[in-house]
C-alpha cells in the first residue's frame, strides 16, 4: 500500500487545523499550523475561497483519512462495511476507524501520535487476546484485550511515552489496566466518544453520489 512520506505538517496546514500527527511538536511553537497558517504550496495563501458542496465533502473525507492515516482504498472499504451495518452510516464509519489497532494503541497512551502507534504495531510490540498482532488496520472487537508485550515493557521508549501521557485521559470505551500494561474494549465507541472535528455526514454524501 502506498504511504505518504512527505512532511506531515503540510497535511495539517492543508486542512487548516491540527491533525496531531507529530506528537509533542503539535503542542509547541514549532507547529506548522501555528507558525504558517496558510495551506502549503505556491498558491497556499490564495486557497481561502469558498468551497463548493463537493469541495467541502472532499475536504472532510481527506481530513478523516489523515487523522487516522488510511489510504483511499481503505477508506472506501470501510465505508462499504459501514453501509452494511445497522445504524447511521457516518457514525458506523467513524466507529470502524476508531477501532483500528493503531488508533487503540494511541488512545491507550502508548504512542504520542497515530503514525507512531502504527509503527509500533508494525514492530510487533502489542498483542490482542494474548496473540501477537502486527497489523495496524486490525479491527478490535468488544471484549478484546490489547496489551504491550512483556519484553517491550522495559524499553526506555515506552517508559518515556507512558510518563509523558500519564495525564492524558483514556478513551471511555477502554478499561485500562496500568499494572498489566493493557486495556480491554468494554464497548464499541459511540459518536460522543470520538473527539475528532469531523462532519461525517459530508463523507457519506460524497460516497453516496
Amino acid at each position: 500500500m502506498a504511504r505518504y512520506t512527505d512532511a506531515v505538517c503540510r497535511l495539517c496546514r492543508r486542512e487548516g487545523q491540527k491533525l496531531f500527527l507529530k506528537g509533542d511538536k503539535c503542542y509547541s511553537s514549532k507547529c506548522g499550523v501555528d507558525a504558517r497558517g496558510s495551506a502549503p504550496g505556491q498558491h497556499g495563501q490564495a486557497r481561502n475561497k469558498k468551497l463548493s458542496e463537493y469541495g467541502m465533502q472532499h475536504r472532510e473525507k481527506q481530513k478523516a483519512k489523515r487523522f487516522y492515516g488510511v489510504s483511499e482504498k481503505q477508506m472506501s472499504k470501510y465505508f462499504e462495511k459501514a453501509t452494511k451495518q445497522k445504524g447511521i452510516q457516518g457514525e458506523n464509519l467513524l466507529r470502524i476507524l476508531e477501532t483500528r489497532l493503531d488508533n487503540v494503541v494511541y488512545r491507550m497512551g502508548y504512542a504520542m501520535s497515530r503514525p507512531e502507534a502504527r509503527q509500533l504495531v508494525n514492530h510487533a510490540h502489542f498483542t490482542v487476546n494474548g496473540r501477537k498482532v502486527n497489523i495496524p488496520s486490525y479491527l478490535v472487537k468488544e471484549g478484546d484485550v490489547i496489551a504491550l508485550r512483556e519484553k517491550s515493557r522495559s524499553l526506555e521508549k515506552f517508559k518515556s511515552v507512558i510518563e509523558a501521557n500519564a495525564s492524558r485521559p483514556v478513551a471511555k470505551w477502554l478499561d485500562k489496566d496500568e499494572t498489566n500494561f493493557s486495556a480491554k474494549v468494554v464497548a464499541l465507541p459511540t459518536r460522543e466518544d470520538i473527539d475528532l472535528p469531523v462532519e461525517e455526514h459530508l463523507i457519506v454524501e460524497l460516497y453516496s453520489k
